[in-house]
């Protein structure tokens, strides 16, 4: 039976933290008991190997019956001894020593005589070695010069003999210098190789960019052919065209071509572009009029402002155009003045019908210097109507209110129609088509805003026809006649009653009356 206070033993409890520290106390002791151990068995058994090995050291004695087989020390003593009676009688003999210095010297001789016996029949055997090449290579050469035939060895006597003798004047007196003097030979042929082929291909170089400044300068003549030397039949077909072309023949007529046609023609291109910007200007000028006769806010009309525009590309444009025309008239009739006024032309039409490589930006180009429009910076001054004095300008809607910006724009579109339809200020009568289309026009704008539009309008006399959700039919109520209901039962089809607009008022009222009784 077990303690009853042996914590090691405890089941229950509230914590088993003291049976856990009692169950490691012992294990410890038993760890420390189990290593004392260890140490006991590891001492035995080194004691067991030093008996086992003094035993076998034992048993090998069995092998010898007595102690003079053991005893190696008289047999050592003996040999010593002789060995020391050896040296003796060598010091004390002289025909020994005689003996001994002629062994010496004859054996030296043996050495020497085998030294150059083997030099002797190494150098026969390289002897025999070279007499086999050559031979062999005399065989060789023998063939390889009667495949060649009588052709192949004249052709060698005319060109390898006469660069053999600029390279050198020595001929070779053994197959080895034959060796040397054809490396030299192929090294000096080589290198004279090497200078043509450098020389070729700065020529080469040479051609090629005068083939590709031709082809960059007459991409149309030259769009199926390529710049490279394998061309150049095709590069002489043309220089043989140009030849028989004579065409410093027709340079006076090209100098009267280009400036009685082609620069004509810009001048033309240039007038017809200003005439679009003093188009332009009076159009302005002429909405300006309408506008005059809106009232913007109280006591004040807005005014169309059209300056020129800097941007430099419309400059450099400009200037290009006026560069071309200059002098056309009174201009010299020398070459230089032709091929200049030529290349300002060619310059600009290069760039409308688009270079290679820049399509995209001379078309992005032609649009914005061809668009007269672009040529004006657009701004709007709003005056007083009573001293017409500035009281804001504007250079663009931004930082106005949703409401401002509309009312603005409004105003323009009133004046612009205005113009349009040739309508004059305040004219009631008139037997003029004036009619307009607003598509969700007033869709999102504020409802001061629109009234405003409308108004501008009325007073035009417009007629218009106006799409709008219902959510702004109140606002467009007062300026229509007519109205036009369209609506879609269920996403099938489309349906579209035509009602005047008190039809459209007595229908709106049963309905809200319908609604109120319900």
């Amino acid at each position: 039976r077990h303690a009853i206070n042996d914590r090691s033993r405890f089941i229950l409890g509230w914590s088993n933290e003291a049976k856990i520290q009692t169950l490691n106390i012992k294990r410890q002791k038993f760890e420390t008991v189990i290593q004392t151990i260890a140490d006991s068995i590891t001492s035995l058994q080194k004691q067991q190997q030093s008996q086992n090995e003094q035993k076998t050291n034992l048993n090998r004695l069995d092998v010898f019956q007595s102690f003079e087989s053991l005893d190696w020390h008289p047999i050592a003593k003996r040999i010593e001894n002789l060995q020391q009676q050896v040296i003796t009688i060598e010091k004390e003999s002289d025909i020994l020593k005689t003996l001994h210095q002629q062994l010496e010297t004859i054996e030296n001789n043996i050495l020497s005589i085998n030294k150059k016996l083997d030099q002797l029949k190494h150098k026969r055997s390289q002897n025999e070695q070279k007499q086999s090449d050559t031979q062999e290579q005399l065989s060789f050469s023998l063939a390889l010069l009667a495949q060649a035939g009588e052709q192949v060895l004249d052709l060698l006597k005319q060109n390898i003999t006469p660069l053999h003798q600029q390279q050198t004047q020595k001929m070779p007196d053994s197959l080895g210098s034959c060796d040397k003097q054809e490396q030299e030979l192929r090294n000096w042929i080589q290198q004279k190789i090497d200078n043509l082929e450098r020389q070729l291909k700065t020529l080469e170089q040479r051609i090629l960019k005068i083939m590709n400044d031709y082809c960059r300068d007459y991409s149309a003549e030259t769009q199926d052919v390529d710049v490279s030397i394998a061309s150049s039949d095709e590069f002489n077909d043309m220089l043989k065209q140009l030849n028989a072309d004579d065409l410093p023949r027709f340079e006076q007529k090209f100098k009267a071509l280009l400036n009685e046609n082609t620069i004509r023609e810009i001048a033309n291109f240039n007038s017809q572009l200003n005439k679009e910007q003093q188009q332009i200007k009076q159009r302005i000028d002429k909405i300006n009029e309408s506008l005059s006769d809106i009232e913007y806010n109280k006591g004040r009309y807005i005014l169309l402002e059209a300056e020129s525009s800097h941007d430099q590309e419309l400059q450099d444009f400009k200037q290009s155009l006026k560069a071309c025309t200059e002098g056309s008239v009174t201009g010299s009739n020398d070459e230089l003045y032709a091929e200049k006024k030529f290349l300002q032309v060619k310059q600009i039409i290069d760039r409308f019908k688009g270079r290679d490589g820049y399509s995209d930006i001379d078309k992005r180009w032609t649009r914005k210097v061809s668009d007269v429009r672009n040529w004006f910076s657009f701004a709007a001054s709003e005056r007083w109507q009573e001293d017409d004095t500035e009281y804001e300008h504007y250079t663009d809607s931004g930082g106005k209110s949703g409401g401002q910006k509309e009312k603005l724009a409004y105003t323009v579109l009133a004046a612009s129609l205005a113009y349009q339809f040739g309508l004059e200020w305040g004219e009631v009568r008139s037997r003029s088509f004036r009619f307009v289309l607003i598509d969700e026009a007033f869709g999102r704008g504020s409802d001061e805003s629109a009234r405003f539009g409308l108004e501008l309008f009325k007073k035009l006399n417009l007629q218009l026809l106006i799409v709008t959700p219902l959510q702004k039919i109140h606002i467009i109520e007062p300026y229509v006649a007519n109205v036009g209901f369209v609506h879609n039962l269920q996403g099938k089809e489309s349906q579209l009653r035509n009602l005047t607009i008190q039809q459209y008022h007595a229908e709106q009222a049963t309905t809200k009356l319908l609604k109120s009784n319900e």
